[in-house]
Order: structure tokens, then sequence, then C-alpha cells
């Protein structure tokens, strides 16, 4: 799934994503270190995997979406 950076805290290694659709999704230092990043800014676009859907949806991995 693709998402757009929105959100990142160099401190704790969290933020957020927004979906195509426009809703914010959290990630935690987990997923962004799944990821192999270093640095995320706003409006990056992404490549998230994630598990459970609606309320219960949680990031697992963020990367850098390469084409």
């Amino acid at each position: 799934m693709q998402a757009t950076s929105y959100t990142y805290d160099f401190e704790t290694r969290g933020g957020s994503v927004l979906l195509d659709d426009g809703t914010p999704v959290e990630f935690d230092a987990a997923a962004f270190d799944a990821g192999g990043l270093r640095l995320l800014r706003p409006g990056q676009r992404v490549r998230i995997e994630t598990e459970g859907e609606g309320e219960n949806l949680r990031i697992t991995l963020v990367t850098l979406q390469t084409l």
C-alpha cells in the first residue's frame, strides 16, 4: 500500500502517514526501523505494510516508494 508521509519525530522515530483517501495513520519506531530508513520528510511517498483494519489498522513497515 502507498501513502504520503505526514509527520515524523526524529527523537521517537514515530510519526504518521496519510492514506490516499486522506486518512491519517500513525506508525511507531518498530515500523520505521523495519524499513531501514534514517529520516523521513513530510510529503515523501512511502510504501507501507499494515495489519488489521478500521480502527485496528496498524503499520508494520514504512519504506520509501521506488519506481
